[in-house]
């Protein structure tokens, strides 16, 4: 079910014309909602700052009110909820969209017990190299308005299928089409051409890769894991990311035990993302530093492998965000919702502290605070779920319960 807008409200004929200057911002009220996840507690109940029988106007782009729905203001416009929840537009920090090729086979072959050495990220960094820019727009154009379909709003974007100096800064462009939240990603493993040369390879990451892709990013991205770089050589490309303006993000701490949650927290990264195999003195430098631990339970199911233990993160009082990782590989899902039910299911968060990683949280990873929450300033990135609740996502697992999702105010087409 859509939301059903009242009409307009006209200016009478006769009234007195407008002053000059800026033009004034269109206003919408979102009345009648069940349950308002604000993410603000000052607001509302809880850590989600929920209200109840809300409302939420928005004027431009942002949002400029929010309380009770027999309290909202006069509006250009009015959108019914009809007894339905709102929470923020999903916030997703952790995505691989920028390739081609189908790595379908070797899904198959690991969902079905047997061997497969196609050549996994190898795979898919052929098929990106020999597409061309407007194949891979297309398929990052897909993904994001599937994205958008099930309530994100706000997404980040890595390269990292490319590996030559002229692909990663093409499909750094191609992301940036999409989102600000752009992150190189020239060390997702070393360049096949470099197989027997990987402090080579660091060196092209970090000296001419890194000249062409630092202006056209935000962030700077290394796996750190046995089988792709090592520790040292994480330090080197994070560094050198970082001595030209880039923010270090970590794929750490997924396939083992290793360093880079330590590093991550050490040089101060915006995120560790995995974080599955943790000892407690990984644990507790996450939960004495900035870093926040992303969470990707999609890779999870989609390898059989083990889910990270979210509830002791929360416990330790580590901030957590939530994330489809995206990717032809190893997780080949876009699906907030998907996840928040699985991180309920598997990873122990509850329902509220599940729809906040995704969210709040995803913002937090992204050192973002005008997305993740509906409060006055915050940009006016919302969805509208046809149920009563944000439990829902959890509850109802599988069912498309987004119906509509304004972004920047505008509501998106390509999500109804």
């Amino acid at each position: 079910m859509t939301p059903q807008p009242h009409p307009h409200t006209h200016t009478p004929l006769g009234a007195a014309a407008a002053p000059t200057g800026p033009a004034p911002r269109h206003t919408t009220a979102v009345t009648n909602i069940s349950g308002l996840v604000t993410n603000d507690p000052a607001l509302g109940a809880g850590p989600l700052g929920l209200v109840r029988d809300a409302a939420v106007v928005i004027e431009g782009d942002r949002i400029a009110w929010v309380g009770p729905s027999d309290r909202a203001p006069a509006t250009d416009n009015r959108v019914d909820a009809q007894g339905r929840a709102v929470i923020p537009g999903f916030v997703d920090s952790h995505s691989h969209l920028v390739f081609a090729g189908d790595r379908t086979e070797e899904f198959n072959a690991r969902m079905s017990g047997r061997g497969y050495t196609a050549g996994g990220i190898r795979t898919t960094v052929a098929a990106t190299r020999a597409a061309s820019n407007n194949v891979l727009a297309a398929t990052v154009t897909r993904h994001v308005r599937e994205a958008r379909r099930q309530g994100t709003t706000t997404i980040e974007i890595k390269s990292g299928y490319g590996l030559t100096t002229e692909d990663e800064a093409r499909s750094l462009d191609i992301a940036a089409a999409h989102t600000d939240e752009v992150t190189y990603l020239g060390a997702h493993i070393v360049a096949p051409e470099f197989a027997d040369r990987p402090e080579a390879y660091v060196e092209l990451v970090t000296g001419p890769m890194l000249d062409a892709c630092a202006p056209r990013a935000r962030w700077v991205d290394v796996f750190c894991e046995q089988g792709a770089f090592d520790g040292d050589q994480a330090r080197a490309i994070l560094t050198a990311g970082a001595a030209r303006g880039l923010v270090p993000r970590v794929h750490a701490n997924q396939l083992s035990y290793g360093p880079g949650v330590q590093l991550a927290v050490e040089l101060g990264a915006a995120s560790a993302d995995h974080c599955t195999h943790l000892t407690d003195a990984d644990v507790d430098a996450l939960a004495n530093g900035t870093t926040v631990a992303t969470l990707l339970p999609g890779a999870e199911f989609s390898t059989r492998a083990t889910y990270p233990d979210a509830r002791r993160l929360l416990d330790a009082g580590v901030t957590v965000a939530l994330s489809p990782d995206c990717n032809p590989g190893s997780s080949y899902t876009s699906s907030m919702p998907f996840c928040v039910a699985l991180a309920v299911r598997e990873m122990r968060m509850t329902p509220d502290e599940a729809v906040w990683a995704a969210t709040a949280g995803g913002a937090a990873a992204l050192r973002r605070t005008d997305v993740g929450r509906i409060t006055p300033g915050a940009r006016a990135d919302l969805a509208l779920l046809d149920a009563p609740s944000h439990v829902h996502l959890a509850y109802r697992p599988g069912v498309p319960l987004v119906t509509a999702v304004w972004k920047d105010g505008v509501l998106a087409t390509d999500a109804v």
